[in-house]
């Protein structure tokens, strides 16, 4: 199971990743979020991140040079375009960056859509809000019965520390992992030793 933590900020989490047994880090590069990530930073912070553990670049419509500058400072390993991107706009970065596509899910949301989107490397499928992400909700996870394309996605949307068990159940043929982020955080991009270690540690012990 892939194990996606998203929304690193600080240097300390950094630190505490890179001795957790996890596949990818999501970093966030859409300024109104509260998990920012300014391309100001030195990149050399998530340097001390495992070569295994593939650096997420989160964006929401953002210009397409943006995006490639930010990917080549950073080292992004994947691009997650987690806005209202359109077949062409993710066309275009699928050229030059493996991506991860983000639909949004509510009970009105028609997955046959979304196998306009194949090219990509995965799907992650998340809460609807009016915000983009982070909103610590889940969503109905029986709609995920309505998808039936290639594609392998990531599970988001409000997983939390008690969701051990239901994230590890079968369900659908193409979940192959999970995207956590809110629920095991002490402040906005600031997440919880307390929380994520024994969670990811009851994961990787069962699955492993």
């Amino acid at each position: 199971m892939v194990i996606k933590v998203c929304g690193i900020k600080s240097s300390e989490n950094v630190e505490l990743l890179s001795t957790l047994k996890i596949d990818m880090v999501g970093l966030n590069f859409y300024p109104p979020s509260v998990r920012y990530i300014s391309s100001d930073i030195p990149s050399d912070r998530f340097d001390t991140l495992p070569a295994s553990v593939k650096k997420v670049g989160v964006f929401v419509n953002e210009s397409i040079d943006t995006v490639n500058t930010i990917a080549a400072k950073f080292g992004l390993d994947y691009i997650q375009l987690h806005g209202d991107e359109d077949i062409d706009y993710c066309k275009q970065i699928s050229k030059q960056h493996k991506i991860i596509k983000v639909f949004r899910i509510d009970e009105d949301s028609d997955l046959s859509l979304v196998s306009n989107f194949s090219f990509a490397d995965y799907f992650l499928f998340d809460t609807a809000t009016k915000h983009f992400g982070g909103s610590g909700k889940k969503f109905d996870w029986s709609k995920l019965k309505e998808y039936s394309g290639n594609t392998p996605f990531l599970l988001s949307g409000g997983i939390g520390p008690d969701d051990a068990s239901s994230i590890l159940e079968d369900i659908h043929p193409q979940y192959v992992g999970i995207d956590i982020n809110s629920k095991f955080e002490s402040a906005p991009g600031i997440k919880d030793a307390d929380l994520l270690v024994p969670f990811v540690e009851s994961i990787r012990s069962i699955i492993d």
